[in-house]
């Protein structure tokens, strides 16, 4: 079946959204903006090295080219503005007239400093929506604060609740607090555009990292709220209160059972050949395996040893809710992974393809974009034109470097270049 590829049938075409971001919370929650056609413009400081992401390293495609940089800022638009500079901040006033949103993930005091919040800006456009993504929120004792997803997790329980019991305090293993802040400010943006759009009246709406990471106890923090339990790690990966729903050892490795309803566990019991554990007093439900996890465990992993992993996926998929133990690699060559189209080529403009997992959000008969993430600065004259401004005072206002120039309009020295 073919797919259509025009822009105009993509779910977000029309949002232009003004991105002052860098690293990865901020530009992973635009990412999915613009993957879905969005016009998301990165607002980046040459001087200043522009998005730090680009930076970071150790894998390159080529200068200012990370393989970090590429992942979270595939099909959007890069111009270069200085907004601590008076021509700067003409330049993006300009811009905000035609935007429908700002959104930032600066530390939480810069947004007001920089113009960047609604109070700012509603005299412009008095339907602009300006979302902010801090480490820890603009109102409050540490609004100047820096922070980074890893501080969120040592300070929200996340590492309490992570690896063995008897192991040191463990983070995950990716940057998860950043990407769902990313996910929420983009979400809270949407929110705030639809308001707008309805009442023609724009607003600020925030998110921090800290309150995402806090939000993210969910049910263990309802169960301190309410009954005072501190939940704490459990052997194996496994659920709090859930059994069997952990590792359990094969032949030859490891397979993650989960069996999270009751109906489970007397089909796991028959394909393992045991039926006998169906009705085991100490077996028969949630509560009865719970108090006896340790033989739950034992059991299984003695069932499970007679036959390498493989096999058991083979028998179990399906059936019961099972999966392998893959590093990343063997995650990334995943047949199943190839069937969903799950790994994309990203395209520049020399022919070239930067590899990356494509968006989990699908539109049948739709292809979502596949461009490769901008050159710093490289839709600044094209952005600057359509806003009006012509080739010399474009020239003028210095926020070009001089990789950017393509037409010799005019012989004005680039000041700031």
């Amino acid at each position: 079946m073919s797919q259509d590829t025009s822009p105009s049938r993509l779910p977000l075409a029309g949002l232009r959204v003004l991105a002052v971001e860098q690293y990865g919370a901020g530009p992973f929650g635009t990412s999915y903006l613009a993957d879905l056609g969005a016009e998301v413009i990165k607002i980046e400081n040459h001087k200043d090295g522009g998005d730090v992401g680009r930076h970071v390293g150790p894998h390159f495609f080529g200068e200012e080219d990370s393989h970090f940089y590429q992942t979270f800022n595939r099909n959007k638009k890069s111009l270069t503005l200085d907004l601590k500079h008076p021509d700067g901040q003409a330049v993006f006033h300009r811009l905000v007239k035609t935007a429908d949103a700002v959104l930032d993930n600066l530390r939480g005091d810069l947004p007001a400093k920089l113009g960047l919040d609604h109070a700012a800006l509603k005299e412009i456009n008095p339907r602009i929506v300006c979302a902010h993504l801090s480490a820890y929120g603009r109102a409050g004792s540490r609004t100047a604060w820096p922070g980074y997803d890893y501080l969120m997790q040592a300070e929200t329980g996340h590492l309490t609740l992570t690896g063995e019991p008897d192991g040191p305090p463990t983070r995950y293993g990716l940057s998860i607090v950043d990407l769902m802040t990313g996910l929420a400010a983009a979400f809270a943006l949407l929110a705030g555009v639809t308001k707008a759009r309805a009442t023609g009246v724009g607003l600020d709406v925030d998110t921090s990292l800290y309150d995402v990471a806090l939000h993210n106890l969910n049910y263990p923090g309802t169960w301190y709220l309410n009954a005072g339990v501190v939940t704490g790690r459990t052997a194996r990966s496994g659920h709090p209160s859930l059994v069997p729903s952990q590792l359990y050892r094969t032949q030859d490795g490891w397979l993650f059972i989960m069996c999270n309803k009751e109906k489970f566990w007397p089909l796991l019991a028959r394909e393992l050949g045991h039926p006998e554990w169906v009705d085991d007093p100490e077996l028969c439900s949630f509560a009865q395996r719970l108090k006896h996890r340790d033989r739950v465990t034992r059991l299984l992993d003695d069932a499970l040893m007679q036959r390498p992993t493989s096999a058991w996926i083979g028998k179990l998929s399906g059936k019961v809710p099972v999966s392998p133990v893959f590093d990343v690699a063997q995650a990334l060559e995943n047949p199943f992974v190839h069937e969903r189209d799950s790994v994309l080529g990203y395209e520049y403009p020399d022919g070239r393809a930067a590899r990356m997992i494509a968006n989990p959000i699908r539109v049948p008969g739709v292809d979502l974009p596949h461009q490769a993430a901008p050159r710093m600065g490289e839709h600044t004259e094209a952005l600057l034109r359509e806003a009006g401004f012509d080739a010399a005072t474009i020239f003028g206002l210095g926020i070009l470097r001089t990789s950017d120039i393509r037409t010799p309009s005019s012989k004005r020295a680039v000041r700031g270049a």
